[in-house]
């Protein structure tokens, strides 16, 4: 059974968020949720897409903990334990930036760092802290890095934690009862099941997720280019 499907997987799973359900189920999306921002090799991991996914199967995420048998109850305790996960993860990656941070303070520049790039980044913190971190959440690879950048730069802590509970709740919500109640909305009025078309779902997510960094470093690049 084991060899099987080691021997049936295909590296571009990984990608799907659809793998991760059926192979791994609650726990393993717990872990990743913690993993994207709690450590560094987390940005590679699907992010929204994945919620959007476990909202349309919450109830069987739910059984591997608990069935309540009430898709509303379901859904709820799914999104308190994704929130407590990210907001895990975000405390873990603030603490490890934290950690490294004062360090950074006495490295020279050089071609990868300039010490200007800190104290903008520590102004930046002070002044739009709380938005960057609850925005970050949002925002694919930018939200592996937020806390951390956070951490390095000393930003308050209390302020941290308040926007980083903020910005995991709202995250974890918007993304699984989107996929929850977007389900059974195509479902009763139009017979249309997203389950079998998460393909197409995922990559408008992602396109969706994406754009606005995409649009951020080609702006940026215009304004920097000399006429």
């Amino acid at each position: 059974m084991i060899l099987s499907t080691l021997l049936a997987f295909q590296w571009h799973e990984l990608l799907q968020p659809q793998f991760y359900i059926d192979n791994g189920g609650l726990w393993l999306l717990l872990f990743i949720v913690f993993a994207e921002t709690g450590l560094f090799v987390g940005f590679f991991l699907p992010g929204d897409s994945l919620l959007f996914v476990a909202g349309i199967f919450s109830n069987k995420l739910a059984a591997y903990l608990f069935d309540t048998g009430s898709d509303i109850l379901n859904l709820l305790m799914i999104i308190a334990l994704v929130s407590a996960a990210g907001i895990l993860g975000n405390i873990a990656g603030y603490v490890f930036g934290n950690k490294v941070g004062h360090r950074m303070y006495q490295w020279k520049d050089n071609l990868l760092f300039k010490q200007h790039y800190l104290h903008q980044a520590h102004d930046f913190y002070e002044k739009h802290g709380g938005s960057a971190i609850v925005f970050a959440r949002f925002l694919p690879i930018v939200r592996t890095f937020a806390p951390i950048v956070a951490g390095i730069v000393a930003m308050d802590k209390k302020k941290f934690h308040f926007f980083n509970w903020m910005g995991c709740v709202a995250w974890a919500t918007t993304m699984l009862a989107s996929g929850h109640y977007l389900d059974k909305f195509f479902v009763d009025n139009f017979n249309f099941d997203l389950k079998k078309h998460l393909e197409i779902i995922v990559l408008g997510i992602v396109l969706i997720t994406t754009a606005p960094v995409i649009i951020k470093l080609i702006l940026g690049k215009k304004k920097n280019t000399p006429n």
